[in-house]
């Protein structure tokens, strides 16, 4: 018998494992020459961000940049005048993952999870805290499925749709936000600029034919000192970005989910038509990271036999991770911040920052929990003249579900959480704030799917037929395909002579059986 045997290779991606990877920060620096002498220590920014990263033989190696915007009190006349110090850490370091390879792909993730910074005497600061690198290493797999069969007219085939989940690729983007900010009257003009941040909000990803298009808000604040004086101002805007990506393999029916970056921060301080220092210009590279995936549904051979020669099936069994869903979901988060008892109390608000962290995530029924802090920094004016500017610095927790229909408690769960924005305001003597945290949740649970990989003729005879009909009672398990093939038969045949309307029998139903083979 001629037979000719249609195969594809179907790719999908199966996640290898995950480590976390806590690196211990204690780093010591000096406060340069021209800068004044450490009387109080107000905030530390720190910030750290992944310039490098590569799969190894059983790790990964990650090397990125800790950039520490260190805000302080000068000690001497002026004893309240603000002053801040940039300085710069490179870091490099290996991930441990057991069947990593360099042929694999992988995901970074690194955040600040504790920062402190302390005084050593009045040149010399000491930074202490804890960065931890989460990664994830996928590799890609091909099943090779037959998809149809070129043969004899009667080769019967038991067709079912089958799924994988397939991922297409991440697409990668570079925007470029810039920005004029400009000093009003009312204010002073700069002297210098302590702080300037740009944080992504609104993110949203459309997807097209070969296109992904994406979009947020850029949101930049800056804290500067102003001309001649001690006077702290604020300088705030929300501008929106948006870029197109050419990507061929998308189409508008897949899903996505993109990360937003914030690069690099450049700003330039320039004089104003009557000479003064009112206007900032602002450029962020800001990169987007969109991984596009879609489930490929195709119509899978299950099984196939002939009732004139004997067929081998070579099926192989794989596990696979399938993805139950994915989805977002937000939680406002109010908190009054404790000021330690001798602080000032609080004026005004002059700038307010944080960053989410995800310490937990559990699996329930339906839904994900997803567990984390704020750690929120608010640098504040008080009424006190010798002690003109505070800041406070606390973590604050949250609790955030997100919907999740078909959800178990065995399953896995990737998520991801962003602060959308953090306002702060002065409430009978204290800090108020008030969060928006975003939070997205992917679901998936082990599957083991069985594939016919290859059907080969046997030199068995088939064993002719001897009755004319038999009469066979159905069993609990059976269908038509199962009795048709165990007799050689066909389904269609079973239909037309037992006169059935649809595939469907019942335990106990008797099937009339045309040529019964002796086994």
């Amino acid at each position: 018998m001629t037979m000719e045997l249609i195969k594809e290779n179907i790719e999908y991606e199966k996640l290898l494992g995950e480590h976390t990877l806590d690196n211990m920060i204690k780093e010591d620096y000096v406060i340069p020459d021209v800068q004044p002498d450490v009387q109080k220590i107000l905030t530390l920014d720190a910030k750290a961000k992944i310039t490098g990263q590569e799969v190894m033989q059983n790790k990964i190696f990650v090397e990125g940049q800790i950039r520490y915007n260190l805000m302080y009190l000068a000690n001497g006349e002026n004893n309240s005048e603000v002053h801040n110090v940039i300085y710069t850490r490179d870091f490099s370091n290996y991930i441990e993952m057991s069947g990593a390879r360099a042929d694999m792909t992988c995901e970074i993730e690194c955040n600040i999870e504790h920062i402190e910074c302390n005084i050593i005497n009045e040149r010399k600061i000491s930074i202490e805290g804890i960065m931890q690198l989460k990664g994830k290493v996928y590799r890609k797999l091909e099943v090779p499925v037959i998809k149809n069969i070129e043969a004899l007219e009667d080769i019967q085939l038991l067709k079912n749709p089958s799924s994988i989940d397939k991922v297409i690729g991440v697409v990668k983007g570079e925007i470029i936000a810039k920005s004029r900010l400009q000093v009003p009257m009312e204010k002073a003009e700069i002297g210098k600029i302590i702080k300037c941040d740009v944080t992504i909000h609104k993110g949203d990803t459309k997807l097209l034919e070969g296109k992904v298009q994406v979009e947020g808000f850029a949101k930049i604040q800056i804290l500067y000192k102003a001309s001649g004086s001690r006077e702290l101002s604020s300088l705030e805007e929300d501008i929106f970005i948006n870029n197109e990506i050419e990507a061929s393999a998308v189409n508008y029916y897949m899903e996505s989910n993109t990360d937003f970056k914030v690069k690099d921060v450049d700003f330039d301080i320039k004089e104003d038509d009557l000479g003064e220092n009112r206007i900032v210009d602002v450029e962020a590279i800001i990169t987007s990271e969109t991984k596009v995936m879609h489930k490929e549904e195709f119509n899978m051979i299950e099984d196939a036999y002939s009732p004139s020669k004997i067929l081998r099936m070579e099926k192989k069994n794989y596990d696979m991770d399938v993805t139950l869903g994915q989805n977002v979901g937000d939680i406002i988060v109010k908190e009054n911040l404790e000021l330690p008892a001798e602080a000032l109390k609080p004026a005004e608000v002059l700038n307010s920052s944080g960053k989410v962290v995800v310490t937990d995530k559990k699996i329930l029924e339906d839904k994900v929990q997803i567990e984390g802090l704020i750690n929120a920094s608010i640098i504040f004016k008080t009424n006190d003249e010798d002690n003109y500017v505070a800041a406070v610095n606390e973590q604050v927790p949250f609790s955030c579900n997100v919907d999740m229909p078909g959800a178990k408690i065995d399953m896995d769960a990737i998520v991801k959480a962003n602060l959308e924005s953090l306002d702060a305001y002065v409430e009978a003597s204290t800090i108020a704030i008030k969060a928006l945290v975003k939070v997205y949740a992917k679901v998936t649970y082990k599957a083991h799917k069985e594939f016919l990989e290859d059907i080969l003729p046997s030199d068995e005879e088939v064993i002719k037929k001897k009755a004319s009909i038999t009469i066979y009672i159905v069993q609990d398990g059976d269908t038509l395909w199962k009795i048709a093939k165990k007799y050689f038969a066909t389904v269609e045949d079973l239909l037309k002579i037992n006169d059935l309307e649809g595939e469907n029998i019942s335990v106990g139903q008797k099937l009339i059986i045309p040529g019964r083979a002796v086994i």
